[in-house]
C-alpha cells in the first residue's frame, strides 16, 4: 500500500527528480495531466535537462525498476527514460533535452517537422509530439517554454503531409498487395493509413497529439475496425476493402 497520498507522492517525487544534476524542470504528462486517468493509470513524469544527463544519477535515487540510457528509445526526440515503482506506484520517467525541445518548438511554429519511428506507435511520431507535451502537460517544478496556440503553419503542413502519406499507403497496398491476396500486408496498410489519417484530422483541428492510444477515437475513425474485421485473402475482396477504407477515412473525395 502507498504510504503517501497522491498529492504528497507527486510533490516528493517531482522534487527528487528536479534535484538531479542538469534537470531544469519536471512535468506531469499522460492521462493524469489531462484528467482522463483511472485509479490504475501510471504516472508519466518528464525531466527536462540542459546539457548532459546521466541516467546513473536517476539510478542513484534507489527506486525499483529499469533505467535506460539516453538515446535507448530510438535516439530521436523521444530519447529514453525509465520504468519505475515509487511508493507502490508505477512511474514512467521520460528524458527531454531542452535544446531539442526548443528547436522543435521553433520548427513547429514554422510548420516543419519530421516523423520518427518509435516502438508501439503505428505511424511513428511527429517531432512536434514534444511540443504537444509542452502544451498539455502540467509543470511541477521549474519553468518551460510553450506554444501560445497550435501553430497555423503546422495545422496546414501536418494535415497535408499526413493525408498524403495515408493515401500513398492505401494506394500501394491496392496495387501491390491486394492482387496477390496478401491479407496481412493489406491489414497492416489499413491500420497504418488509419493512424496517419487520424494524425491529419487532429492537426487540421489544431488538437495536440501525445500518443496513439486514443487516436482513432478522437479522430472519429473507429469504423475502420469493420473494414479490417471483414478482410478475406482474395484479391478482389482485398481491393474492395482498400476502397472501403478510403471511404471510411475520407480519402477518396479529396484524393
Amino acid at each position: 500500500m502507498p504510504a503517501l497520498s497522491d498529492a504528497e507522492f507527486l510533490s516528493a517525487t517531482a522534487g527528487r527528480l528536479a534535484a538531479l544534476p542538469t534537470v531544469r524542470a519536471v512535468a506531469l504528462g499522460g492521462s493524469r495531466a489531462q484528467g482522463t486517468h483511472t485509479a490504475d493509470s501510471d504516472w508519466d513524469l518528464a525531466v527536462y535537462y540542459r546539457g548532459p544527463f546521466d541516467p546513473d544519477d536517476l539510478r542513484a535515487l534507489g527506486w525499483e525498476g529499469e533505467v535506460c540510457e539516453v538515446g535507448a528509445w530510438g535516439g530521436g526526440v523521444f530519447n529514453g527514460g525509465a520504468w519505475l515503482t515509487v511508493d507502490g506506484r508505477r512511474v514512467d520517467v521520460h528524458y527531454r533535452d531542452l535544446d531539442v525541445v526548443e528547436h522543435e518548438l521553433a520548427e513547429a511554429e514554422q510548420g516543419r517537422f519530421r516523423v520518427e519511428p518509435l516502438l508501439f506507435h503505428l505511424a511513428g511520431i511527429p517531432t512536434y509530439l514534444i511540443v504537444a507535451e509542452l502544451a498539455v502537460n502540467q509543470v511541477l517544478r521549474g519553468r518551460l517554454p510553450g506554444p501560445a496556440a497550435y501553430p497555423e503553419a503546422l495545422r496546414r503542413s501536418a494535415a497535408e503531409r499526413w493525408y498524403g502519406t495515408a493515401r500513398a499507403t492505401l494506394s500501394y497496398a491496392k496495387a501491390n498487395h491486394a492482387p496477390h491476396a496478401r491479407l496481412t500486408e493489406v491489414a497492416g496498410a489499413l491500420a497504418l493509413a488509419a493512424a496517419q489519417t487520424a494524425h491529419a484530422v487532429l492537426a487540421e483541428r489544431g488538437e495536440w497529439v501525445t500518443n496513439e492510444k486514443r487516436l482513432l477515437e478522437r479522430a472519429g475513425l473507429r469504423r475502420i475496425d469493420t473494414v479490417v474485421g471483414a478482410l478475406r485473402p482474395r484479391p478482389e475482396a482485398l481491393a474492395r476493402a482498400v476502397e472501403e477504407a478510403e471511404e471510411v477515412l475520407g480519402l477518396r473525395s479529396s484524393g
